[in-house]
């Protein structure tokens, strides 16, 4: 029941709301994800520097990378290309392009509307459901999901893939590595936001890194065979023989569905990590998250791609996606390629558990201020973790998509009715930047703005109207 309920929502209702609102943001900001790349790495230099006393945008951009990039970028991929052919990689590249515009908005409108802790900040979509849309029924259900789907299902499923992984390529009882999980993400988030951001600074660039310079030294070695696989992907997604045969349509949804499930863009789970960035104005972080989608889709999933495409063995049986995956790297490196995978399988995964429990974490402090509360969803994200290391997890894994599908509906219902305070804010971003200045934001940078507590009033009336 849950696997047809999937289907349906995933093939159908899903596909067409991310798609149909990505082109739309992507019209009514004037292709603000080609326009503004530039931007987008000088403010992520920028973030890197920072020296406040929150998290800087850069930590911010590196919890959402760290939850983004997981083991769907080695197995989802791979996946998608056994089922829908070559050809899927190019719908992947055409769903980050376009789902971009849909990061941008949903990661700004968390800068907007999130709220001050302490010295950090925390913020997302329930929060804009409720301050925007005065609809905090709907902040709680789209919090309650989210909590069940990263926080427990998903981190589950993480823990699962590090434990198979390690026990396969170094014979290690599986009980001693889920007892060894559990107490280092307990260790971590029991530290808080702060040290969830310096684990996940650390991390995500140390795990993309290596993998993206080892997908490099295989196309470097093999840079004769480069625009033959360019020619297949494309002659794939649109040539004569697919289009009669239709493998065009499979090629299509396969790559579709693994690019949204790869760069979550419009799902609403990265804009929680958005709103905790200490900037002097809200799009600074929304052009941030959408540099994120494509390191997340263009660059680690394009990696695994290469591998799997320049190894030839995308026409073999193998169903397990990371199999396939372990397989290719194994023909581009050597035997030796197993244990390196086992490793980056390690990195991608946990730093995907860091990521996933932040989420949970900010939404089950929108649901009730609590530290009883809250230390209970710690204790129950370390037994899931445990948990996950020894089960079968096939329904749980339906479950989490189910649930993740019915968070990202809700959320692209309030990013759709909200986009317009989205535009606004970049108009007067761009307004700033024409006049030589260091863009920062007030509460009355936007007329009609309401239910704004972390951005000072300015002395000045307000300069933008909601567009």
């Amino acid at each position: 029941m849950v696997g047809g309920v999937n289907t349906i929502l995933w093939s159908y209702i899903l596909i067409i709301l991310l798609i149909g609102l990505g082109l739309y943001f992507t019209f009514r900001t004037k292709f603000v994800q080609f326009r503004m790349i530039g931007e987008m790495f000088r403010l992520l230099g920028e973030g890197a520097k920072d020296d406040k006393k929150g998290v800087s945008s850069f930590q911010a951009f590196c919890i959402s990378t760290a939850s983004r990039v997981g083991t769907g970028n080695l197995a989802g991929v791979a996946i998608a290309i056994t089922t829908g052919g070559p050809g899927a990689v190019f719908w992947m590249w055409l769903i980050a392009l376009i789902g971009s515009a849909s990061a941008f908005v949903e990661s700004t409108l968390a800068q907007i509307y999130k709220v001050k802790d302490g010295d950090t900040f925390r913020g997302g979509p329930a929060y804009y459901m409720e301050k925007a849309l005065n609809a905090r029924w709907m902040g709680i259900f789209f919090a309650i999901l989210i909590s069940l789907t990263f926080g427990l299902a998903f981190n589950s499923v993480q823990a699962n893939t590090i434990t198979s992984a390690f026990h396969q390529s170094f014979g290690i009882n599986k009980i001693v590595i889920a007892i060894v999980l559990a107490l280092v993400t307990a260790v971590i988030i029991f530290g808080g936001i702060k040290r969830i951001a310096r684990v996940a600074e650390l991390m995500v660039p140390v795990m993309a890194g290596a993998y993206i310079l080892i997908a490099l030294f295989i196309m470097v070695t093999n840079i004769t065979e480069i625009p033959g696989i360019f020619k297949l992907i494309f002659e794939s997604a649109f040539g004569i023989k697919e289009i009669a045969g239709g493998a065009v349509g499979a090629a299509m949804m396969e790559g579709i569905k693994r690019g949204l499930f790869s760069n979550e863009a419009g799902m609403g789970s990265a804009p929680n990590a958005a709103a905790t960035a200490d900037v002097s104005h809200p799009v600074k972080q929304g052009l941030i998250q959408s540099l994120g989608v494509f390191v997340d889709t263009l660059v680690i999933c394009s990696s695994t791609a290469f591998i799997i495409l320049l190894s030839g063995l995308y026409n073999s049986k193998e169903s397990d996606g990371i199999v396939l995956t372990q397989k290719a790297l194994e023909t581009g490196l050597g035997t030796w390629a197993s244990i390196f995978l086992a490793i980056i399988v390690l990195l991608f995964a946990f730093s995907s558990v860091v990521g996933n429990y932040y989420y949970g974490e900010s939404n089950i402090e929108f649901i009730k201020n609590s530290k009883l509360w809250l230390n209970i969803y710690r204790i129950a994200v370390v037994a899931m973790v445990a948990f996950g290391s020894l089960a079968s997890l096939d329904f749980v894994w339906s479950l989490a998509d189910l649930f993740m599908a019915l968070m990202a509906i809700t959320n692209l219902i309030a990013i759709a009715l909200l986009g317009k305070i989205a535009f606004s804010a970049l108009a007067d971003y761009k307004k700033q930047k024409a006049q030589g200045k260091n863009p920062v934001f007030y509460a009355s940078s936007i007329k009609g703005l309401k239910n704004v507590e972390s951005w000072e009033d300015e002395p000045s009336k307000g300069n933008e109207e909601i567009l």
